[in-house]
């Protein structure tokens, strides 16, 4: 990807953020990319395979003033469109799926290791905590990686 201002990769005109299952990690990067990614580019999510909705993901995001709205988790197969310039991948699994698509389409992959908050024991707080945390070092990445696109 050609490097835009100071250095930083370009702003891509479509990105994929993928991971497990659809339900934590990506549908977040997905909402926070959206944030501050120019209008015109297509941004989506989409997890190896299918998961559940988790409660926990539309209480962290609606702390930051965001919703999925009605939006369900999706499986990549399940994806009508499958041409990204960028796939940004937050899981292992996922990184490899990505990894095979690039045998047979020109895609830029990024991976950007992220802990999993499914994963979190304890209180109802110290979940949040562990879901807020994720939601956090996702918003850092997304605004050092995509910052200077960001729509003055």
């Amino acid at each position: 990807m050609a490097a835009g201002q100071g250095g930083k990769p370009a702003a891509p005109r479509s990105v994929l953020f993928l991971c497990g299952m659809n339900a934590v990690r990506s549908p977040t990067a997905e909402l926070l990319a959206r944030r501050i990614l120019p209008r015109d580019t297509y941004v989506a999510s989409a997890g190896v395979r299918r998961g559940e909705r988790d409660p926990f993901v539309d209480a962290v995001l609606a702390e930051s003033g965001l919703s999925l709205g009605e939006r369900q988790p999706q499986a990549l197969d399940e994806m009508e469109d499958d041409y990204f310039d960028l796939i940004v991948t937050l899981a292992p699994e996922a990184h490899h799926r990505a990894l095979e698509l690039t045998r047979s389409l020109a895609v830029d992959v990024e991976y950007w290791p992220t802990p999993d908050p499914t994963v979190a024991t304890g209180t109802r707080e110290q979940i949040m905590a562990s879901y807020r945390d994720m939601r956090d070092r996702l918003a850092r990445r997304v605004a050092e990686r995509f910052g200077a696109a960001a729509p003055a």
